[in-house]
């Protein structure tokens, strides 16, 4: 199973966050299992932590995702162009989460996140 993760389960999983439910992490944890983050959610955490709403950075995020053995997904050209696909706005307007959303459709991927919404543009989701 191949699963991208959403920024706030990134940030929770790092944080080892016991909001995470058991299943998940047991999933997510299974041999043969690719985690996937993107760099969209580097961006994110980067933004959100230059004007205050997060205290970690970038950096920390990415270094703790190496050490966590999952790996990164650059955003490729083929990955904006089903970002254009997407219905516009949708059920969902935030940029970073689309993006996710069409990483996620492009490549194959299930999406591990907390917004049911997400699942409305047919990506399949792993409740988190």
């Amino acid at each position: 199973m191949r699963y991208l993760l959403d920024t706030n389960v990134v940030l929770r999983l790092l944080d080892d966050s016991h909001a995470i439910p058991p299943l998940v992490r047991a999933k997510l944890a299974a041999a043969g299992v690719e985690g996937w983050v993107s760099v969209v959610s580097l961006w994110e955490v980067e933004i959100k932590h230059r004007i205050g709403k997060l205290e970690t950075s970038a950096p920390i995020v990415k270094a703790g995702v190496l050490a966590s053995n999952l790996r990164l997904l650059p955003v490729a050209d083929t990955h904006v162009l089903a970002h254009a696909g997407l219905a516009a706005p949708g059920p969902h307007r935030d940029p970073f989460d689309r993006m996710l959303l069409a990483q996620a459709l492009h490549e194959g991927l299930t999406l591990v996140t907390s917004d049911r919404r997400l699942a409305a543009y047919g990506v399949p989701v792993l409740p988190a």
